[in-house]
């Protein structure tokens, strides 16, 4: 069965977090409510700050889509995320992260965890219900590729939700490189052309994306560039 979203996250919250969807992240104060209801819930968190915001939007659309049986998949998993780990701590049993920095197989806290390419995946058609991919995409990911294999990958009526560094004008990176590929900071036009990739392979958003930005949330500061975070929420047709 599908989780009683009022067990975990009251009306309020589930409310926010349908707001935040198909959208950037707008303000501190956005990202302040997203950690404390992370918080209220006793959910896990990630040590990066402002990816708390993605990971509970994350979360909260798996509970809302997926029954706790169906397969979950994050690609382009870290150990130290916690999109899964929450998911686990739910009661959710077929649940798997891939990344090309893996080695082998290894069970996490009944979590799988294994080598895997996220634009041409180890698994069978239609084995997921709910696929996330949280700050991936930017870091030198072939988009459409990307895009046709989670359509593949995902049962009809399964969704896809991903996040990427975000914002509403372009950005100076001065040729910057990180994880071995161009920085790359996702512009308006850049998630226009990624939902004409997404349409083409049955993949449709859940509501239009809303391009507005306010403060610059995230700083990377390695490489002293302000930004925000963005969110898509797909299903496939």
């Amino acid at each position: 069965m599908i989780i009683d979203q009022l067990r975990l996250f009251d009306p309020a919250a589930i409310g926010f977090i349908e707001r935040q969807t198909n959208r950037a992240l707008r303000s501190f104060a956005d990202l302040d409510m997203s950690i404390a209801i992370l918080r209220h819930a006793v959910l896990p968190m990630h040590p990066d700050r402002p990816k708390n915001w993605d990971g509970l939007l994350a979360v909260q659309h798996a509970l809302a889509q997926t029954h706790q049986g169906e397969a979950v998949l994050d690609a382009g998993a870290e150990v130290y995320s916690a999109f899964l780990p929450a998911l686990a701590s739910l009661g959710f049993e077929d649940l798997t992260g891939i990344n090309l920095t893996m080695q082998g197989e290894r069970d996490q806290g009944g979590i799988l965890y294994r080598h895997g390419d996220i634009t041409a995946a180890p698994f069978s058609a239609g084995r997921f219900a709910f696929i996330a991919c949280l700050s991936v995409i930017e870091h030198g990911v072939d988009v459409a590729a990307f895009l046709h294999e989670q359509a593949r990958l995902l049962r009809p009526g399964g969704h896809l939700f991903v996040s990427f560094d975000y914002w509403h004008q372009p950005i100076e990176t001065h040729g910057q490189t990180a994880y071995g590929t161009p920085i790359r900071i996702f512009t308006p036009g850049d998630v226009a052309a990624l939902l004409n990739h997404a349409g083409a392979v049955g993949l449709h958003p859940t509501a239009p994306f809303n391009t507005e930005c306010d403060e610059p949330v995230v700083h990377w500061q390695r490489f002293n560039l302000r930004y925000s975070f963005a969110n898509l929420l797909l299903r496939r047709s």
